[in-house]
């Protein structure tokens, strides 16, 4: 269980935030400048705020109040930061063993082979960090943080440097990192696609506040959050069972509690459960059933909320199987449907309307 509470000025900005976070993937979500930055350096000890407190489980990092502030070299706090910061005078191997040599034999619990195996980086080894690719340095940094074994790993921003592709090459480290590893992550971004990918607890920043925290599909789809979240049709996020691939259509199908989900085909094997985000201006509703038509993705819904936007358009908020879903329509639409709180409808959304990559655009 991480702890942050801290208070603080920097020139005329102003940060004043607190919250918790348990195992999993923390997100600091925000627009560039909002202080999640600030937030991460406060927890790695970069950066002493005016008031404040970081304790991780029964320890206590920081507390202003009573003079305790451990320095950042004994906190054990992994940190990967946006570039790879890699030593260039070493290979790969010796950036990765340095940090685990400068741990206490006793404090270690990250083995080398099962890193570079997570990671994907077992032909690497012996090259110099000039002759890796972004994401390859990427993936080295985070193998060097995890070898120093940090009882938590903070991550800034560490897609923002990469180009689509690479960000793509790399996601899936970070999703076998979150799902093979007991080990808590701090992921800062303003990329509400990596979010929705990696995020377990999702902690929203304004203007240096905590606008929002919770689990990430219902904080994504809270309609009260405005431009915090929704200035980019951020989307929701919904879970899903592999139940079978078709390589002859080039379909993947999946079971939700709320009815079965077609999306092209996917490289993942059949029982695992994935995260999928569905973009509000991709959803459909219809009062009843809609016929045949050639949208195949279709959920059945109840209608939780309706809140009206300033562009002549409807954002409703739909009780999908115990998940939540976003649908923006427009005002006439709504009036047309007759939309109601606790109304049952039907969401749709074609197969290729799943955003699995972290594009924003």
């Amino acid at each position: 269980m991480l702890a942050f509470r801290a208070r603080t000025t920097l020139g005329g900005f102003h940060l004043d935030i607190a919250f918790e976070s348990a195992s999993g993937v923390t997100a600091l979500f925000g627009r560039s400048g909002v202080g999640k930055t600030t937030v991460v350096n406060i927890i790695a000890g970069l950066m002493r705020p005016d008031d404040g407190k970081v304790a991780l489980d029964d320890t206590v990092l920081l507390d202003t109040k009573r003079g305790i502030d451990v320095p950042a070299h004994r906190r054990r706090v992994g940190y990967v930061f946006q570039e790879g910061r890699l030593f260039p005078h070493l290979t790969v191997r010796g950036n990765l063993t340095y940090g685990m040599r400068r741990t206490a034999a006793a404090d270690r619990w990250a083995s080398f082979d099962r890193v570079v195996e997570l990671l994907g980086i077992e032909g690497l080894l012996d090259r110099r960090p000039a002759l890796l690719s972004g994401g390859e340095k990427q993936r080295v940094a985070i193998g060097r943080a995890l070898l120093a074994s940090p009882r938590l790993l903070l991550m800034d921003e560490p897609l923002a440097s990469l180009d689509a592709r690479r960000k793509a090459e790399i996601l899936p480290y970070l999703e076998r990192l979150r799902d093979d590893m007991a080990l808590p992550l701090v992921y800062v971004s303003h990329a509400v696609g990596e979010v929705a990918r990696l995020a377990d607890t999702l902690v929203v920043i304004n203007d240096g506040r905590v606008v929002a925290a919770g689990p990430v599909g219902p904080t994504l789809a809270r309609l009260d959050l405005g431009e915090a979240i929704h200035q980019e049709d951020a989307g929701t996020v919904i879970t899903a069972r592999i139940t079978a691939h078709d390589p002859a259509t080039r379909t993947t199908r999946l079971a939700h509690p709320s009815g079965d989900l077609f999306h092209s085909l996917m490289e993942a094997e059949v029982g695992m459960t994935v995260r999928l985000r569905v973009r509000a201006r991709d959803v459909a509703l219809s009062v009843g059933d809609p016929g045949l038509i050639s949208i195949r993705n279709r959920l059945s819904c109840t209608v939780a909320q309706i809140a009206e936007r300033g562009d002549g358009a409807v954002d409703v908020r739909l009780a999908a199987g115990g998940e939540a879903l976003v649908a923006r329509i427009t005002r006439d639409a709504a009036a047309a449907l007759d939309l109601r709180r606790g109304m049952p409808v039907v969401a749709l959304f074609k197969a290729t309307a799943f955003d699995r990559d972290d594009e924003d655009s």
